[in-house]
């Protein structure tokens, strides 16, 4: 079956100017179009409409009643979602939907399928055209408290996580603490911008048995003092496009999954 706007604004006893603002802002909207004719609502749409109505009659906002019901098991929460709560600068259905996305997915899908494609494409945008750095900014401190969320701080970690010295870039970190966390492994972050004295005495401090170093821009990356955490025997993970060339004796991940799985083969030992 097939429906209509005004079709199923009848049928769930709400406005079409509401089904209108419930696409347009969460993209629960009709998903088929039937050839010559205007976009059709289909049984699952109608259903998703559904279960919209009976949260928001329980009291949760529209934005929250939208997340769950797009994160839910045969929800479609895409970039497109993401981006649609960025574009307006709602930070807390972005956190929604980012957190919603984690517990549906987990963190490492979550990540490469939805949250890396919408950042990458919003960094293209603001570096095409020089607008939209709010919508970024909000966006990334949105996302990275949902990560931060999903990874509190371990009781017992092992594996210290930092970013170069100068590398502001922390959030694929973020990332990487909350996916070690779900895989039950502990870390430290100690965030952006490490000086390498500091990373250094973090090691002293903390005894980790593994640590891993971002570093967006080669020009962090040099700073890093990779080759002193080698001299020590700890092994050292590296992410991020700025490791050019990779320091030999280290050890490179061009992906979250990648880097979960080495952390935890040398977390074993």
């Amino acid at each position: 079956m097939r429906w209509s706007a005004g079709a199923v604004a009848r049928m769930l006893g709400v406005s079409p100017v509401t089904l209108r603002t419930w696409d347009r802002r969460y993209g629960l909207g009709p998903s088929t179009r039937e050839e010559g004719r205007h976009r059709r609502y289909s049984e699952e749409d109608v259903a998703r409409l559904r279960r919209m109505l009976v949260l928001t009659g329980r009291g949760v906002s529209p934005a929250s009643a939208a997340a769950a019901v797009l994160a839910a098991p045969g929800g479609e929460v895409g970039p497109r979602a993401v981006e649609e709560a960025a574009e307006l600068l709602d930070v807390p259905l972005l956190g929604t939907l980012s957190s919603s996305l984690i517990a549906r997915d987990g963190v490492v899908r979550a990540w490469e399928d939805v949250l890396v494609p919408f950042l990458v494409a919003l960094g293209e945008r603001v570096a095409a055209t020089g607008s939209g750095v709010e919508v970024e900014h909000l966006a990334s401190a949105a996302i990275s408290r949902a990560l931060r969320a999903a990874a509190p701080v371990a009781g017992s970690a092992s594996v210290l996580l930092a970013c170069a010295p100068e590398e502001q870039h922390s959030l694929p970190l973020d990332a990487l603490a909350a996916a070690l966390t779900e895989r039950d492994c502990g870390s430290w972050h100690l965030g952006a911008r490490v000086p390498a004295r500091a990373l250094l005495d973090a090691v002293n401090s903390l005894a980790p048995r593994v640590v891993f170093v971002w570093a967006h821009a080669p020009a962090c990356a040099v700073l890093a003092p990779v080759s002193e955490l080698l001299e020590r025997g700890l092994p050292v993970l590296l992410g991020g496009p700025g490791w050019v060339p990779v320091p030999p004796g280290a050890r490179w991940f061009g992906s979250l999954g990648a880097a979960v799985t080495g952390v935890l083969e040398l977390n074993r030992f």
